[in-house]
């Protein structure tokens, strides 16, 4: 078993962060399923484990979606077990609590393996890739691109977590980095519905630019704005 374990400050952050479904998570979890869905659906997929699920948003609308006959979860977080467990989510299996860098399933045991979100997060990011790879085949994840000109230079940790800060072209690398090859690769601007809820008029104009941007020049756009990349992987073994 590894010796890496989530720092305390880390695990007392989301410890108490998740208490039932929260609507700014579910409206994000649309845009996040869909990349899910675009990318993965040609791979695959029937038994998926999500690894760091929050309150579960994006098992939810898997679920709705009938994309993966059964769902699994595991988590840091023991507000976010207890949230998904109270869910009752169809196709969920079983959400575990887990030490955030070793996953309690046998190797390739999913079809998938879903991080969402979470490689921002994460204190070893490598260790947990390659755990991903371990339990499943193919490995979707999901960053937001945050190193941008506007990203400041100095480092402060907030309640929201993110220590790891990405380019479309950082987030490639670390990933091959981990012997995995890139089956496809995506950026996206989250939709207007997520704008217009974080902040009304403002948010819907935000929504505009930035995806007029983001159609005309992607490389462009992504150096200067934040946006979502998504991402499928293999083991780079298996594809040859």
């Amino acid at each position: 078993m590894s010796e890496l374990r989530v720092s305390e400050k880390l695990k007392q952050n989301y410890d108490s962060h998740y208490d039932g479904e929260s609507r700014w998570r579910a409206l994000g979890a649309i845009d996040k399923a869909e990349n899910i869905v675009d990318l993965c659906s040609g791979v695959p997929h029937g038994r998926i484990l999500e690894i760091g699920s929050g309150e579960g948003s994006i098992l939810k609308r898997l679920s709705d979606l009938d994309f993966g006959q059964e769902l699994f979860s595991v988590e840091i977080s023991e507000s976010a077990v207890a949230s998904i467990r109270r869910r009752s989510i169809p196709c969920v299996q079983e959400c575990l609590l887990f030490d955030g860098y070793d996953i309690p399933y046998q190797d390739h045991q999913f079809d998938l393996a879903i991080l969402s979100h979470v490689l921002e997060h994460v204190e070893h990011p490598r260790k947990l890739l390659q755990e991903a790879a371990r339990v499943a085949p193919y490995v979707f994840l999901e960053v937001p691109l945050e190193d941008t000109v506007r990203l400041k230079p100095d480092f402060v940790f907030d309640r929201v977590g993110h220590i790891n800060f990405y380019s479309w072209k950082t987030i490639r690398r670390l990933v091959q980095s981990c012997d995995l090859q890139v089956l496809s690769q995506t950026v996206t601007n989250p939709s207007r519905a997520v704008y217009e809820y974080a902040s009304g008029h403002t948010g819907a104009l935000k929504y505009v630019v930035k995806e007029v941007l983001l159609r005309a020049c992607r490389p462009l756009a992504a150096g200067l704005l934040t946006y979502h990349c998504a991402m499928l992987c293999a083991d780079a073994g298996r594809t040859k």
